[in-house]
């Protein structure tokens, strides 16, 4: 089990640091429906994770990621290239970085976050865990790489289940805060969603290139062997 886990937890540590979620939901916990929507987003954005995990390991799995020769070759081929991808992407968001002294560009479906619907906000969770490029990069890396290691399905579901918990730890906490926290919560959340807001570029940039190295090295031993 610990190697299982120990497999799976540096690409959910990646996938916790995200800014433009952890923004998204502090702007929930602002509307009149905060009580419902910070929580529903919390429920979508696990049940994102746990889906897009379950499926690529059991996909990796009945490949015999673990036993055949030639898909292992795959797994460790779509590790480098998905490390290339991030690279890639790493180099775009220092391009498209603000310049200095200009204030920062949030999305513009952000603006509808105070009047948004429960189920939206529901819907809302499990697209940007699982659809936006860095996390299904990196959830796709980590259950692939599980497979590889051909571990126990007892072992396989307490890995996801430790995944989808440090994943979802940058979502739960500003929810969990919240709704116990009081005045101090408020404005803790609010200067914290306006430092990431401020170094978004910077973090996902730093991501984008450490994940990319990290796929791309786990990837190149089992084809060197």
């Amino acid at each position: 089990m610990g190697q299982a886990i120990s497999e799976v937890l540096p690409y959910a540590i990646g996938v916790a640091i995200v800014p433009i979620p952890i923004i998204a939901v502090i702007l929930m916990l602002f509307s009149e429906r905060a009580r419902v929507n910070g929580p529903a987003f919390l429920l979508g954005w696990v049940a994102g994770l746990a889906v897009l995990f379950a499926v690529a390991y059991a996909v990796a799995d009945a490949l015999g990621a673990d036993t055949d020769e030639t898909s292992s070759d795959t797994v460790s081929w779509l590790k480098i290239v998905l490390g290339l991808v991030l690279l890639g992407l790493a180099a775009r968001t220092w391009q498209k970085r603000p310049a200095p002294g200009a204030p920062p560009e949030l999305p513009g479906w952000m603006a509808g976050i105070d009047t948004m619907a429960p189920r939206k906000a529901l819907g809302l969770g499990v697209l940007l865990s699982s659809a936006n490029p860095k996390n299904f990069i990196l959830v796709l890396g980590a259950a692939t790489g599980l497979a590889q290691l051909g571990v126990s399905t007892g072992d396989a579901v307490a890995a996801l289940i430790a995944f989808v918990i440090v994943g979802s730890l940058s979502v739960a906490v500003p929810v969990g805060y919240y709704l116990v926290g009081g005045d101090s919560a408020t404005a803790t959340l609010t200067e914290l969603r306006g430092w990431l807001a401020e170094h978004s570029n910077a973090v996902m940039m730093v991501l984008f290139l450490v994940f990319g190295v990290i796929l791309i090295s786990s990837g190149l031993p089992p084809l060197t062997d």
